[in-house]
C-alpha cells in the first residue's frame, strides 16, 4: 500500500542516523563518500560499476577482460609517490606462488596494512597484468575469504575508513526502510516503457546492471527538472512588465543605413521579441543564432523599439573588445536614426566617463553599450526598459540581475552565437522563451574545411606562406598559452616565436588571455589593419573579432576542442568576399574516433546540426564551453546520450501536460510530483507553488 506523501517525504528526508546500525561516525563517513546526510542521498549513491569476477587458481590464467579472484599473502608495505606526485601504497607479496605487486592509489598506509596484514591469507579481485617476473594489480578489492567477493558485485564510491561491507549494509537498511511511494509517472508511460515502481527501481540498480530501472530513475530526475523549469517559467512570465510600443521611424532609418532587408529568420525573431515587448509582462527571451546570422542587428532594432517608446536600452558584452565592436556597428546604425550611443568600459575614464554617465542619467543617451561596468555603483539610467546580454553564458546570474535592476520591470534579451542543442535548451534554458535565427545573411561565404595530421605541419606552413604572399590574413589558434612539462601540446607563445622567425616578426602578432588588455587589443588592431598578416591566438578570438579580410583559419590540436567551439572559431573567416579556408590539425595518436568527430565539420557548416552531434558524441558535456567534456547534465543520466535526449524530450512533454491539467499540483499525481520536486532539491519550484 502506498505511503501518504507526507510520510514518504519524512522517511526519505530523515537523517542517516535514523537507520538501524548507523551511528554518527558511520553517518559522517557515508556523507563524506558522497552520499549526503539524508536517507534519500544514500539511496542515490549508485554503484559506479559492477565487478564480474572469475575465481582462478593462478594469476597466469587472468585475461584482459573482467576481474580475477585470487588468493594473496602480503610480505611488505610501503607508501610511495608516482612521477607525477600522486600518492599510493605498494604491497608486495605472492599469489599462488607467483610474485604479485598491488598498488592502491590515494590510500593511507595504516588502512592498507590493516586490510592486508603481513603473512595472512586474503583474497583480491581486480585486473591482473604481467609485470617483470610476476604480476601486478591496481587498487583491487580485498576480502577475508573468497565469499566476501561475489561473482557480480556493485562497486560504490568509497572514502577512507568506509568499507564496501559497511556501505552495502547501510544501503540495504535504506532500501528496507523505503515505503512504497505514490506514483508521479503517467501510468501509460510506465506500462509502455516497462518500468518498475520507484522503490523496485532503486533496489534493482543497487543489485546489478538493470537498464530499465536505470532509465526509470533517469526519467524521474528529468521530469523533476522539467517540472521545476515549467513552474519557474510560468512564474517569471507572469511578472508584471511594461508595454513598449514604437512607431517604427527609428528602425526604418537604421535599416536604411544597414542597406539590406531582414532575412526571414531575422524578421521572425524580431516579431517574437516585439510581441514580448508589447505585452504587459516581463520578457525573458534567448536569441540564438549561428555565427554571422545577424543577431546584433535584431538586438539593435529591439533596443530602438524601446527608444521609440520613450525609454532606454543597454547591451552588456563579456569583454571590452566585443563591447567596442558593438559600439562601432550599433553606433553607426543608431547615428543614422539620430540616436546617441554611449560606451562604458574599464578604459573609459575621466571626462568621457562623466559625459556618458550624465547622458544616461538625463536620458540624453538612450542606448548604453558596455561591459560589467554598466551595473557598477554610480551608473544611473533615467528609464532603462530593455537589457540585452551578449554571449550571456559568460556572465553569472547575479551580474545579469544587477543590470536588470538598473530599471523598473526591465525586459531581458540574451544572445548567444553558440548553437545550443535542443536537449540543452530544454534542460538548462527551459525557463526562457527561445528565438532561433538559423540562416546566414546573404553574402556570407562558405568556408572550405580540411583535416591535416600534425605530421604534415610543414605542408600547412608552406601553404600559409603562399597565402601570405598573396595578401591573405591568417588566424593560427593554439589550445594553450604556454608550454607545460606535463603536455607536449603546442602553445601559443612557442608557436608565435617559431612563426615570427619564419615569416618575420613584423608580420606575426600574438593574442591570448594572459596579456594585458591594451597589449592584446594592440595585437588585434595590427591584424585588423593588415600590418600583421598572421595572428597567433588562443580562444580569445572565439567571439568579438571581426576582420572581413581574414580568409584562413588554422586550428592546432583540433581534437582537443569541442565541435561547437571549433565551429565558432571557424566563423571568424568567411566574412569577406573571397574564398576562405579552415585547416584542422589533429594528433594522429588521438585515434579514428577523433578524426570521425572532426569530419562532421568538414561535412557541414550548420551550427545547430554540429551542436546536436557534439552533444551526442561528448556524452552530455555542456556545449556552451564552461564544461567541455563528458560530465552528465543530470545526476542519474544514462550513458547513451541519444537515449538521454529521448527521456528529456518525453519528460518535457509530460511535465507540460501535467501542469496544464493541474497547475497547482493538488491532484494525487500532482501531490506525488511535489514529493519528486522536494527529493531532487527543486526549492525554487517549490517556492513558486507555495507563492501560487
Amino acid at each position: 500500500m502506498e505511503a501518504p506523501v507526507s510520510t514518504a517525504a519524512a522517511s526519505l528526508h530523515a537523517p542517516l542516523t535514523s537507520l538501524p546500525g548507523i551511528g554518527p561516525r558511520l553517518s559522517a563517513l557515508l556523507t563524506r563518500a558522497g552520499a549526503g546526510p539524508r536517507v534519500w542521498d544514500l539511496l542515490l549513491h549508485l554503484p559506479e560499476r559492477f565487478a564480474t569476477r572469475r575465481r582462478l587458481a593462478h594469476p597466469r590464467e587472468a585475461t584482459a577482460e573482467g576481474d580475477a579472484l585470487l588468493p594473496f599473502v602480503a610480505a611488505s608495505h610501503r607508501a610511495a609517490r608516482s612521477a607525477k606526485g600522486s600518492r599510493y601504497v605498494e604491497v608486495r607479496g605472492e599469489s599462488a606462488g607467483a610474485p604479485m605487486v598491488l598498488r592502491f592509489m590515494n590510500a593511507q598506509l595504516p588502512w592498507i596494512e590493516q586490510r592486508l596484514p603481513r603473512g595472512e591469507l586474503r583474497f583480491i579481485a581486480g585486473r591482473i597484468r604481467p609485470e617483470g617476473p610476476g604480476f601486478s594489480c591496481i587498487s583491487p578489492e580485498v576480502g577475508r575469504s573468497a565469499e566476501d567477493l561475489p561473482e557480480c558485485e556493485p562497486i560504490w564510491p568509497l572514502t577512507e575508513g568506509l568499507s564496501r561491507t559497511q556501505l552495502a549494509r547501510a544501503i540495504k537498511a535504506a532500501l528496507a526502510a523505503l515505503p512504497e511511494l505514490p506514483e508521479w509517472q503517467d501510468p501509460r508511460l510506465r506500462e509502455r516503457e516497462g518500468w518498475p515502481s520507484f522503490a523496485a527501481a532503486l533496489a534493482a540498480v543497487h543489485g546489478g546492471p538493470a537498464p530499465a530501472a536505470r532509465a526509470r530513475l533517469a526519467y524521474d530526475e528529468a521530469l523533476a527538472d522539467q517540472l521545476a523549469l515549467a513552474l519557474v517559467r510560468a512564474r517569471r512570465r507572469a511578472e508584471p512588465g511594461r508595454s513598449l510600443i514604437g512607431d517604427g521611424r527609428l528602425r526604418q532609418a537604421a535599416l536604411a543605413a544597414f542597406g539590406h532587408p531582414l532575412t526571414p529568420w531575422q524578421a521572425e525573431a524580431l516579431a517574437e521579441i516585439d510581441a514580448d515587448l508589447a505585452a504587459p509582462l516581463r520578457m525573458r527571451r534567448l536569441l540564438q543564432g549561428d555565427v554571422g546570422s545577424g543577431k546584433t542587428l535584431v538586438a539593435t532594432l529591439a533596443m530602438l523599439r524601446a527608444v521609440e517608446a520613450g525609454a532606454q536600452a543597454a547591451l552588456m558584452a563579456p569583454t571590452e573588445l566585443l563591447a567596442r565592436q558593438h559600439a562601432r556597428s550599433i553606433g553607426r546604425l543608431c547615428a543614422a536614426a539620430g540616436v546617441r550611443v554611449g560606451l562604458l568600459a574599464g578604459s573609459v575614464t575621466g571626462a568621457e566617463r562623466r559625459r556618458v554617465l550624465a547622458g544616461l542619467a538625463s536620458g540624453a543617451i538612450p542606448i548604453a553599450i558596455g561591459t560589467h561596468a554598466l551595473f557598477q555603483e554610480g551608473v544611473v539610467f533615467r528609464d532603462l526598459a530593455l537589457a540585452v546580454v551578449d554571449e550571456q553564458h559568460r556572465f553569472g546570474v547575479a551580474q545579469r540581475l544587477n543590470l536588470a535592476e538598473k530599471g523598473e520591470a526591465v525586459d531581458l534579451l540574451v544572445m548567444t552565437a553558440t548553437p545550443i542543442p535542443r536537449t540543452l535548451l530544454l534542460t538548462l534554458w527551459g525557463e526562457m522563451a527561445v528565438s532561433r535565427i538559423r540562416a546566414k545573411p546573404a553574402g556570407r561565404q562558405p568556408v572550405m574545411t580540411t583535416l591535416h595530421a600534425l605530421s604534415h605541419l610543414e605542408e600547412v606552413l608552406a601553404a600559409c606562406g603562399r597565402a601570405i604572399a598573396q595578401g591573405a590574413r591568417i588566424y593560427w589558434v593554439c589550445p594553450h598559452v604556454a608550454e607545460s612539462e606535463k603536455s607536449d601540446v603546442a602553445a601559443a607563445e612557442t608557436r608565435f616565436a617559431e612563426l615570427a622567425a619564419r615569416f618575420g616578426a613584423d608580420r606575426v602578432a600574438l593574442a591570448h588571455g594572459r596579456q594585458e588588455v591594451a597589449q592584446r587589443e594592440a595585437a588585434l588592431a595590427r591584424f585588423a589593419r593588415g600590418e600583421a598578416r598572421l595572428l597567433v591566438a588562443t580562444t580569445v578570438i572565439e567571439v568579438g573579432v571581426d576582420v572581413p579580410e581574414a580568409s584562413v583559419m588554422v586550428i592546432e590540436h583540433a581534437e582537443r576542442f569541442g565541435l561547437s567551439q571549433l565551429h565558432q572559431l571557424r566563423g571568424r573567416v568567411g566574412r569577406g568576399t573571397g574564398r576562405s579556408f579552415c585547416m584542422l590539425l589533429y594528433d594522429e595518436a588521438a585515434g579514428a574516433a577523433a578524426r570521425q568527430r572532426l569530419s562532421i565539420l568538414r561535412e557541414t557548416e550548420d551550427g545547430f546540426r554540429i551542436a546536436d552531434e557534439d552533444f551526442r558524441l561528448r556524452g552530455g558535456g555542456e556545449a556552451l564551453g564552461t564544461r567541455q567534456s563528458g560530465q552528465p547534465l543530470l545526476r542519474l543520466a544514462l550513458p547513451d546520450a541519444r537515449a538521454q535526449e529521448r527521456l528529456i524530450e518525453i519528460a518535457h512533454r509530460d511535465a507540460t501536460l501535467l501542469l496544464e491539467r493541474d497547475p497547482e499540483l493538488v491532484s494525487p499525481r500532482g501531490a506525488a510530483a511535489r514529493l519528486l520536486l522536494s527529493l531532487f532539491g527543486k526549492d525554487a519550484a517549490m517556492a513558486t507553488l507555495r507563492a501560487g
